[in-house]
């Protein structure tokens, strides 16, 4: 598999490792000084383009794999508004076009798992539920694409909450998201639900970027060939996209 990494930090050196390791060719390696031009002439020589860059490359990086028919898997988050737009293109260029806030197979255990116990929690009032992330302080957003994504799945199975918020927040229609920066904590989200008597608290934390980097490389084989737009349920479970 030809790969175009486009985004040469922390993440893209990593997935860059893994995917030498296992047979894999780098054909383009675009940092902040590779030009647009560069990336535009590079890309076709891709079989898929890893995405992993900032917030306000990441549409623009989107686009250009797929007027160039490159497949782009994409972990950037904090570009959520745009996302619709990527899809109808991709569409519209009968494109393939994957993407997950967070490519851990843990995390999406996770995620499920959250969601079947706010159907539970949502004949049980008692409890206050709030969630924390906590990630290493040169991520960019905040609350984290994956924290958020957790939230929305509580959202849609319990009733009595209505949004999240960023921060603590009194309003009991609000599902609360504290977002903490530390050091280089990979990624760690818990979500507590809290009584007057006990607590139930589940918990995610990854011990490195492995984890993420062998998500997006198992992502990129298999969305060649495909066409559509794709997240973690897609290829894990079928289904809805979740991410």
């Amino acid at each position: 598999m030809k790969i175009a990494l486009l985004g040469y930090g922390k993440m893209g050196r990593t997935i860059e490792s893994l995917a030498l390791e296992t047979g894999h060719e780098i054909v383009l390696r675009a940092n902040s000084q590779t030009t647009q031009a560069e990336i535009a002439h590079n890309l076709p020589q891709a079989d898929v383009a890893i995405e992993f860059s900032r917030p306000e490359l990441a549409f623009e990086h989107v686009q250009m794999c797929l007027e160039a028919s490159v497949s782009v898997v994409c972990g950037t988050t904090g570009w959520q508004e745009q996302m619709e737009e990527a899809c109808r293109l991709c569409l519209e260029r009968q494109g393939a076009f994957f993407y997950a806030s967070n490519f851990s197979v843990g995390v999406y255990v996770f995620t499920a798992v959250n969601r079947a116990l706010a159907r539970m929690m949502n004949t049980l009032p008692i409890y206050e539920v709030t969630i924390e992330e906590v990630h290493h302080v040169h991520k960019r957003d905040a609350p984290s694409g994956t924290a958020i994504s957790i939230a929305e799945a509580i959202l849609q199975e319990l009733e009595r909450k209505q949004q999240w918020v960023l921060g603590q927040d009194q309003d009991a229609l609000t599902l609360s998201i504290t977002a903490r920066r530390e050091g280089e904590v990979p990624g760690r989200h818990e979500v507590r639900y809290t009584s007057d008597t006990d607590a139930i608290i589940l918990r995610h934390e990854a011990f490195s970027r492995q984890g993420f980097a062998a998500g997006a490389l198992q992502a990129a084989q298999w969305l060649i060939g495909k066409q559509g737009c794709f997240g973690m349920r897609d290829m894990l479970g079928g289904g809805q996209i979740e991410y």
